[in-house]
């Protein structure tokens, strides 16, 4: 997939997550705080379904083979992202109750959320998207080539994706966030990042 050349540039919560899986969110429902999230891929040793703490590998450490549908498209986004010098993170927990399929940090600090939907029916599962505009800069959905782009809401970023590559077809509007949510957001980026680097350095910590 050819990648856009250019791209305008712009200026411990884990147990409340959604416990929707990636790639197939749960039709509705609310999210109690006793509910524990669970991975949208079960890291090595990990059965699915199981609690996704702060230091889980989460679906990068899986292979090929086993990512969903939705953890293809968002490894592709990230690789594409990476070349703007954007750092991704997968099932980022921005608020409890909240689950964002990949979470993007800029250059400057912006923040950048992108839900992969890997067909209509995923898209019409989920019911929190709008809830995650007040957590980002800029929100993107990443589909493939055969996504029905017609269903997807105007004002909304669209990248076209697959496993490997991805293209910004539509940027996202920008809404800025404020300084405190950004600090705040920024900090949790970091302490997630953070968390699985270790669990993947040393596991039995």
């Amino acid at each position: 997939m050819e990648r856009q050349s250019q791209v305008i540039p712009v200026a411990t919560e884990e147990r409340d997550a959604d416990p929707a899986r990636f790639g197939a969110s749960a039709p509705g429902g609310e999210v109690t705080q006793d509910q524990p999230a669970t991975a949208c891929g079960a890291g090595p040793g990990q059965a699915p379904g199981a609690a996704l703490l702060p230091g889980d590998l989460g679906p990068q450490a899986l292979p090929d083979a086993r990512l969903l549908p939705g953890q293809r498209l968002a490894r592709g986004v990230a690789r594409a992202l990476m070349a703007l010098d954007f750092v991704s993170l997968e099932e980022m927990i921005p608020a409890p109750g909240l689950r964002v399929d990949l979470m993007a940090l800029g250059p400057k600090g912006e923040l950048w959320v992108i839900e992969c939907k890997s067909g209509r029916a995923d898209y019409a599962a989920d019911r929190k998207w709008q809830g995650y505009l007040d957590y980002c800069d800029r929100f993107f959905w990443a589909v493939d080539a055969d996504f029905p782009t017609a269903l997807l809401p105007e004002g909304t970023g669209l990248i076209l994706a697959d496993a490997y590559d991805a293209e910004i077809i539509r940027m996202g509007p920008e809404t800025p966030l404020a300084g405190a949510r950004r600090k705040a957001l920024t900090l949790k980026f970091s302490r997630q990042a953070a968390g699985r680097l270790q669990a993947l350095r040393d596991p039995r910590a």
